[in-house]
C-alpha cells in the first residue's frame, strides 16, 4: 500500500514539533515537507538545528498546496493564523489534521467546514484527549448510563506560562481558556450534548499583561446537570489537572496527573460489569503525549483509506467550537 503524502503548515503551535515527530515515524506517512510563512521564524528553525532540519522546507504556500500527491496536512499555525491556513489547506482539496482551536471567526470555520464537506476532506481536530484511555474509559462509562444520568462533571486543566506567551494569548479574548478550553469542552460536549446555557468568568488577575485573562471558570447548564471547567496560567508547576464524572449511579475520577492517567476513581452505588460497590481504584496503561499524538494520526490515517469512520462527526467539531466560542463570549447565544 503507497505512502500518505503529508506535509505540515506552520510551526508555532505549541504541538508542532510532537506532530511533526509523529508523522515522521509513522510508516504509512511519507513527509513531503513543512511550510512556515515567518521567514524570522524559519530562519530561527533552521539556524538551531531544530527538530525541522531534515525536513523539506517549501518556498512559499503555493508549492505545497498545489502539489496534487499530497494527500492530507497538518495544520500547526499559531491560533491568530491556524485558521486561515486551514482554510486555504480545504479550498486547496487536501484533508487536515488540525490542531486546536478553530480560530475566533465563526462564520469562516463554519464555511472551511461547508467546504470540506463539498469536497468530501476529512478535517480532524488535534484534541488529544480523545485518544488517552482514561479519558475514554470515563467518557464510555458516562455516555453507556452505566453511571446513571450525569448532573456534574467538574475539569481543571490549568498552566503556568512566561509572560511572552501571555503577551501573544492576549491577543484573544478568552486568553488562556480560548488557548486550553477546548481539550475538555471536546469531553464534556461528547458526553451530555449542547448545554443550554454558558455563563463565564474570565479575569485577569496575574496583572502582568492586561487585558490577558488569566484566571478563567465557565459554567454550562443543561436540563439535569451542570459541568465547571477552571482553568488558570497562574498555577505554580507542578499543576494540579483533574477531570470528574459524577452520576446519580456512581462517579469516576481521573487521578493526578491525568497525563499519563495511570488511575481513575470510580465509586458505584451497587456493583456492577465486574466492579465492586462502593469506592475502587481502576488502573490504566495511560498514554504520554507524543504517544496520544501518534493515535491521533492513527485514525486520521484509517478515515481517510475508508477503514474506519472519524472517531468524531464533523458536527460534533463544530459544536466544540461554537461552545468555546460561547464561553469566550466571542459569540452570544443565550440558548
Amino acid at each position: 500500500m503507497a505512502k500518505v503524502r503529508m506535509t505540515q503548515y506552520g510551526t508555532k503551535h505549541g504541538h508542532a514539533r510532537g506532530k511533526m515527530q509523529a508523522m515522521l515515524v509513522n510508516p504509512d506517512v511519507e513527509v513531503a515537507g513543512i511550510f512556515e510563512p515567518d521567514e524570522e521564524r524559519r530562519a530561527q528553525l533552521q539556524a538551531n538545528g531544530s527538530w525541522a532540519n531534515d525536513v523539506h522546507w517549501f518556498a512559499n504556500a503555493a508549492e505545497m498546496l498545489e502539489d496534487e500527491s499530497i494527500v492530507a496536512v497538518a495544520s500547526e499555525g499559531n491560533n491568530a493564523e491556524s485558521l486561515d491556513q486551514t482554510e486555504e489547506i480545504v479550498n486547496a482539496g487536501k484533508h487536515v489534521w488540525y490542531d486546536k482551536p478553530a480560530g475566533e471567526n465563526w462564520e469562516q470555520w463554519q464555511r472551511v467546514i461547508d467546504t470540506a464537506k463539498e469536497k468530501s476532506l476529512l478535517v480532524q481536530m488535534g484534541y488529544m484527549l480523545r485518544y488517552h484511555s482514561s479519558f475514554k474509559q470515563v467518557t464510555e462509562w458516562a455516555r453507556s448510563g452505566f453511571l446513571g444520568n450525569v448532573f456534574s462533571v467538574r475539569a481543571h486543566m490549568s498552566t503556568n506560562i512566561s509572560k511572552e506567551a501571555r503577551t501573544r494569548i492576549s491577543q484573544h479574548v478568552g486568553g488562556i481558556f480560548f488557548d486550553l478550553g477546548g481539550h475538555v469542552l471536546d469531553q464534556i460536549v461528547w458526553m451530555l450534548g449542547r448545554p443550554e446555557k454558558v455563563t463565564s468568568f474570565l479575569r485577569n488577575d496575574g496583572g502582568s499583561v492586561e487585558p490577558f485573562k488569566d484566571n478563567t471558570l465557565t459554567v454550562y447548564e443543561y436540563e439535569q446537570g451542570m459541568a465547571f471547567i477552571t482553568i488558570s496560567a497562574l498555577e505554580p508547576r507542578p499543576m494540579a489537572r483533574r477531570f470528574e464524572v459524577y452520576g446519580t449511579e456512581g462517579s469516576a475520577i481521573i487521578l493526578e496527573p491525568f497525563e499519563p492517567g495511570h488511575t481513575i476513581r470510580l465509586c458505584l452505588q451497587s456493583a456492577k460489569e465486574g466492579y465492586s460497590q462502593g469506592e475502587q481504584l481502576v488502573k490504566i496503561d495511560g498514554e504520554s503525549r507524543q504517544r496520544l499524538y501518534e493515535l491521533e494520526l492513527d485514525a486520521f490515517l484509517a478515515t481517510i483509506a475508508g477503514t474506519q469512520p472519524p472517531d468524531r462527526p464533523i458536527s460534533h467539531e463544530l459544536l466544540v467550537q461554537e461552545t468555546l466560542l460561547r464561553a469566550t463570549e466571542v459569540i452570544y447565544s443565550p440558548t
